[in-house]
Formats: C-alpha cells, sequence, structure tokens
C-alpha cells in the first residue's frame, strides 16, 4: 500500500483516535483533526511514538470557516487523499419537546459538516484520480432509535450522501463507503447507565460490546487498495445488533 495523507475528524478520542493510529500504522501520513488542542496532540504524540507521522489542526464541524482554514493548513502539508468523517455530538431528546437549537446543532455537525470537509478534498482527489471518503454512520441511522430523532437523522443522511457520491464521483477513482458501528466502548456510550446497556448487550448476537480498534480496522481496510473495488457500501460493524 503506498504511503498517502489522512484526514481525520474527531481524532482526539474513541474511533477517531483508533483509526488514525490504524491508517498511521499502515504507512499513512495522518492529519488529526478535533476541538481539543491538548488530547490531539496525545494521539499525535502516540501515533510518533510507533514511528508514525501525524500533524493536528483544530476543527469546529458546526463552523464553515473553521472547517475551510482546518483544510488550508492541511493542503500546506500536502494533498487530502484519504478523508474519515468522524466526528459526532448528540443531543438526545424526544421529539415532541426537541428545540430547534438541539436539532440543528447535530445536523450541523454531523451530516453538513461531514459534506463540506467532503468538498474540501474533491479537487485535489480529482486531480490525483484517486480517493477514499470514509464516513462514520451509526447502526441508528439504519434501525432507528427513540429519543435520538436529529441524530438518527444525521446519521441516515450520511448513508444517503454516501451512496449519491459514490455514483457521482465513481469515474474519479475515487470510492465513497459509510461504516455503521454498533455500541462501542467510547467516551460517548460510558455516560448510559446499566439498564441501558444491560439492553443493548441483550440485543447484540455476539454478547459483547465492540472497541474503538475494531472500527478502526474497516476503516483501513476501505482506506487500502484491497477496497478498490468496493464503493457505495454501507459495512456493518456491530456485533449482528441490527442486520
Amino acid at each position: 500500500m503506498s504511503s498517502r495523507i489522512a484526514f481525520v475528524t474527531g481524532a482526539s478520542r474513541g474511533i477517531g483516535r483508533a483509526a488514525a493510529l490504524s491508517l498511521a500504522s499502515a504507512g499513512h501520513t495522518v492529519i488529526l483533526a478535533a476541538r481539543d488542542q491538548q488530547k490531539l496532540d496525545e494521539t499525535a504524540q502516540a501515533i510518533r511514538q510507533a514511528g508514525g507521522i501525524a500533524h493536528t489542526v483544530q476543527i469546529d464541524l458546526s463552523s464553515p470557516d473553521s472547517i475551510q482554514q482546518a483544510f488550508a493548513k492541511a493542503k500546506e502539508i500536502g494533498t487530502v487523499s484519504i478523508l474519515v468523517n468522524n466526528a459526532g455530538i448528540t443531543r438526545d431528546g424526544l421529539a415532541m419537546r426537541m428545540k430547534p437549537e438541539d436539532w440543528a446543532a447535530v445536523l450541523n455537525t454531523n451530516l453538513t459538516g461531514a459534506f463540506l470537509c467532503i468538498q474540501q478534498v474533491l479537487q485535489g482527489m480529482m486531480k490525483e484520480r484517486w480517493g477514499r471518503i470514509i464516513n462514520i454512520a451509526s447502526v441508528v441511522g439504519e434501525s432507528g432509535n427513540a429519543g435520538q430523532a436529529n441524530y438518527v437523522a444525521s446519521k441516515a443522511g450520511l448513508v444517503g450522501l454516501t451512496k449519491s457520491l459514490a455514483i457521482e464521483l465513481g469515474s474519479r477513482n475515487i470510492t465513497v463507503n459509510a461504516i455503521t458501528p454498533g455500541f462501542i466502548e467510547t467516551d460517548m456510550t460510558a455516560v448510559l447507565g446499566e439498564p441501558v446497556r444491560e439492553k443493548m448487550l441483550a440485543a447484540i448476537p455476539l454478547k459483547r460490546f465492540g472497541q474503538p480498534e475494531e472500527v478502526a480496522s474497516a476503516v483501513k481496510f476501505l482506506a487500502g487498495d484491497e477496497a478498490a473495488y468496493i464503493t457505495g457500501s454501507v459495512l456493518r460493524v456491530n456485533g449482528g445488533m441490527y442486520l
């Protein structure tokens, strides 16, 4: 596999951090993007200690200006050939009481933010006639989930975006795929109470929660030459939670 430049959003923790480490282990130069500079620095340090190359940029996916500035810095390093749209937020609540700003915040970050990141890399990918766009959606984007209308809509939107862009960009040798993680052990899921965790566990045929590294392995595969003929796919890394 030839070495390329990968840009990973939400790279300071959880799935994004694991994906960045995995891509670096495959020999890629990784640009880590998130809001928390301290955590970005820690991830970059871990990559460098393992012999990899890492750069950091701060990014706020809810701000088009911030996205533009982050990618301007990335372009100084070189052409981004691999984009992993992983950053996401939740603002859970029942639909009847959901505030318009909570709906907007989640859609702006999770879906619009991802789209704006894609727009930033397309010119370079088209010029190179090579690209990998990997959108981290969610099992609930396929199955639905009560109390998460905004989050589910954003993740289902990512799946639709993935399919449209796969058709649009295929002739330029740019693949676009989505991964839908199930219940993965991260900071985002750590806040859930024990009854919720037990209920989730009962719904998973493999009878365990996933690890960020297991999603990262799927990212590394889709970013590589082995996955050159896969585009518009939704790769479920969910332990059988949704089939």
